[in-house]
């Protein structure tokens, strides 16, 4: 299987820069344990793939080596931050590749281009040797142009590592055998909070004719509600910024990565050093995640943002009560165009309303495509799942794929 890799994760011997200046020239001196894993299993390693600065972004336009084109559409967006190993599936590049997922970072861009793409649960897959957004919050998985392909590859690289003391001791159970084709009985919830007016109606419909399948093969579909809905986008901001600044004051360019040249002193080194090395995107969630941990602030905005985030993952607890698994869109819109919401980061966070939330809760997900709009762009359907439970929406999504053949 030839795969590719999202330049966030460490390679051996090779250039890992996160899609920033301020690691151009750093070399990783290990392989990740994804990359081992990969390797024992005979993987072939392409290359590696362009990505929205420290994975911030919606649409693979932070970038340091330009903007990443969506294959379908090239005057469009991939979607982001994993949206050079989408490109990569979708223009028949490589078979799978590896992206991480922070917010939808792999399922929105495999929405955008027509692919499928999977999140694990939160320690599913271990995160030794992927550089650090937000540590809490941040997931590798895999792009595939099938569902299959997707839980070969989860096969290979989940499981517990003794490198990330954040990895379960969970079972890894073979996925590619809960691919039964059978989903009678199975209890699907549709979260009221996620099918509103700001959700487009192509999109809106095209699920709809896809639960209506699943309806006539037996599955039982409810409305469920999951009340906090609407505090996710403002929670997942606060507690990721936070998250970032902390992790990000490594690059200080006195220990490795970017180091200005001629400074005076060292506050003029580090200064200057990640002032030339950041772009705008980073800066701005650097300065936001700083303001919320600053004293006066940590309990107004990032201690009510935690509290906020369990009662966001609750709300799953008791959905999932009732029903097995959850149908929602992906995004709110079809892939966008090049530089109509570069200039509006607002409204460039609201294109992951319906990803962050299972990111805020630890729980997986998996976006397949879902037919296309009336521009041919591509529609994408998000399926979430319980807590280690990735061989119930992946049974769902090929069942779905089936459908769609």
């Amino acid at each position: 299987m030839v795969i590719a890799i999202k330049d966030v994760i460490c390679i051996k011997g090779k250039m890992v820069t996160c899609g920033s200046r301020i690691l151009e020239h750093f070399e990783s001196p290990y392989d990740a344990t994804v990359i081992q894993r990969l390797n024992r299993a005979d993987g072939i390693i392409i290359g590696q793939t362009n990505m929205d600065e420290f994975a911030m972004g919606s649409s693979t336009e932070n970038c340091a080596y330009g903007v990443v084109l969506n294959p379908i559409d090239e005057t469009r967006v991939p979607g982001g931050s994993s949206g050079g190993s989408a490109v990569a599936v979708a223009a028949g590049m490589a078979w799978t590749a590896l992206g991480s997922d922070t917010g939808g970072s792999i399922r929105q861009p495999a929405a955008f281009c027509g692919i499928v793409g999977l999140k694990p649960t939160y320690g599913r897959v271990s995160r030794y040797g992927l550089v650090a957004f937000a540590s809490s919050f941040d997931q590798i998985g895999p792009f595939g142009g099938c569902v299959s392909d997707v839980a070969r590859v989860l096969k290979v690289i989940a499981g517990h590592d003794p490198c990330d003391s954040t990895s379960a001791q969970v079972p890894v159970p073979d996925y590619v055998k809960s691919l039964t084709g059978d989903v009678s009985g199975l209890r699907i919830g549709l979260p009221k909070e996620y099918y509103t007016e700001a959700l487009d109606r192509e999109i809106n419909d095209a699920i709809m004719k896809k639960v209506d399948v699943l309806r006539l093969h037996g599955a039982i579909v409810k409305e469920v509600s999951l009340p906090y809905t609407e505090y996710t986008i403002a929670a997942y901001y606060i507690l990721t910024t936070a998250e970032a600044s902390s992790n990000l004051a490594r690059y200080d360019g006195a220990r490795y990565g970017r180091r200005a040249k001629g400074a005076k002193d060292v506050i003029e080194l580090y200064t200057r050093s990640r002032s030339e090395g950041f772009g705008d995107e980073v800066k701005r969630r650097i300065m936001l995640g700083t303001y919320v941990l600053s004293a006066g602030y940590y309990e107004a905005y990032y201690r009510k943002g935690q509290k906020v985030r369990r009662l966001i993952k609750e709300d799953f607890d008791k959905a999932f009560q009732d029903v097995d698994c959850l149908i929602t869109p992906t995004s709110p819109t079809t892939a966008f165009k090049i530089g109509e919401k570069v200039d509006d980061p607002l409204t460039m966070y609201l294109s992951d309303i319906y990803t962050v939330s299972a990111n805020l809760a630890g729980i997986p997900g998996i976006s397949i495509p879902c037919g296309k709009d009336h521009q041919g762009l591509p529609i994408g359907l998000q399926i979430l799942g319980k807590q280690f439970d990735e061989e119930t929406i992946l049974r769902v999504a090929d069942f779905l794929e089936s459908d769609e053949r």
